[in-house]
């Protein structure tokens, strides 16, 4: 299967309407196979409160001349979420609208990913499966996080200890509706991602781990390999 692109994460303080915040950011774009016969860029932000509660996202996507913006503002009361979604082009107004989901989490799909660094990877067992509910556009997409136990990542001279999940998320977008994605989560306390990879109806994107830094814990997941 040939790797329809690259992408970058970054995770560092910032500030949202003048108040601290934290930013998550994915940055994606085609690799040079495809980009002749599909080029698109993507980039996703999204900002946290200083407890981590997912504020407000943006996306940005540029699809071979195809240019779409995508933001949602999220609000909480009493265990529910509302979530105004709005998408619009340069010249035309696509989406304007609230939705509200009863209980559970809700991210955009960035945001997703985001939720297993909320969990205890001391009390993770193979078998056990996250929900949550995803916003797209007007729609509210179910996914799921399967935990599928411990794995090693080999990446350049550094081999990763991982938590490995597989990801089920039920959209035409994806080409699939089990297994859309895969996701690799770094075993120490930072709980930091190493690897993820989303297959496309072009191929799959991957991403790993370039660089981490300015850590709260020990890099411990990481061990170099000797030559």
């Amino acid at each position: 299967m040939p790797r329809a692109g690259e992408a970058r994460f970054s995770f560092n303080k910032s500030d949202l309407q003048g108040q601290p915040a934290s930013l998550y950011r994915m940055i994606f774009h085609t690799a040079n196979i495809f980009e002749a016969v599909y080029k698109m860029r993507d980039t996703i932000n999204c900002y946290y409160n200083m407890d981590n509660t997912l504020l407000y996202s943006v996306k940005h996507t540029v699809e071979s001349g195809y240019d779409l913006t995508d933001k949602l503002s999220f609000s909480y009361y009493n265990e529910k979420s509302s979530v105004h979604s709005l998408r619009y082009t340069p010249t035309t107004k696509k989406i304007d609208t609230t939705l509200m989901v009863a209980s559970g989490y809700v991210f955009d799909m960035l945001g997703a990913t985001f939720l297993l660094r909320t969990i205890d990877r001391h009390k993770l067992q193979i078998g056990d499966v996250f929900l949550c509910t995803v916003i797209t556009g007007k729609d509210l997409i179910g996914t799921s996080f399967r935990y599928q136990g411990q794995a090693i990542v080999e990446r350049d001279q550094f081999k990763y200890r991982t938590h490995y999940y597989i990801i089920d998320i039920h959209d035409d977008a994806f080409s699939q509706s089990k297994a859309s994605a895969e996701l690799w989560i770094g075993d120490d306390d930072n709980y930091v991602p190493v690897k993820v990879r989303t297959k496309l109806k072009i191929g799959y994107a991957e991403v790993y781990l370039k660089s981490a830094d300015h850590l709260k814990y020990s890099f411990e997941c990481r061990v170099q390999v000797k030559k």
